[in-house]
């Protein structure tokens, strides 16, 4: 597994770092490129890919585990855990993308921004990204 493209970080955000790995992973099971059983690089492995303090990774995982992402396996990596077999349905998957985009609205109303401009931004965004 490529664990510098398992995780990314973006060191600059307000969102403090365990929480953008814990929001990732949220992401990534609901989504169902995680699914249950699947390896999360270790501790160690994630914190030297990334650059940041293990104890940030450690915080993470966590997060994770007691949110019923992942489980401890004793002497083994942790996995994504056994009730995320699949991908969540499309609407449950939507409103775990509303806030962010409720924040995006906010920000671009304050700006003044025309909406046709917005939306072809965000188009772009998303092209951009499925080109990755």
């Amino acid at each position: 597994m490529d664990n510098d493209l398992f995780f990314t970080i973006n060191p600059g955000s307000a969102e403090p770092i365990y929480r953008q790995l814990v929001e990732q992973l949220r992401r990534r099971v609901a989504s169902g490129q995680l699914v249950a059983g699947q390896e999360i690089p270790s501790v160690r492995e994630l914190a030297q890919a990334l650059a940041v303090h293990p104890m940030t990774i450690s915080k993470a995982f966590g997060l994770m585990e007691a949110e019923g992402l992942l489980e401890r396996r004793r002497g083994l990596p942790m996995v994504v855990a056994a009730q995320h077999q699949k991908a969540m349905r499309t609407r449950s998957r939507v409103e775990l993308l509303r806030p962010v985009l409720e924040k995006a609205a906010a920000e671009a109303r304050q700006l003044e921004l025309p909406q046709d401009q917005v939306l072809a931004l965000f188009k772009s965004l998303l092209q951009d990204q499925g080109d990755a």
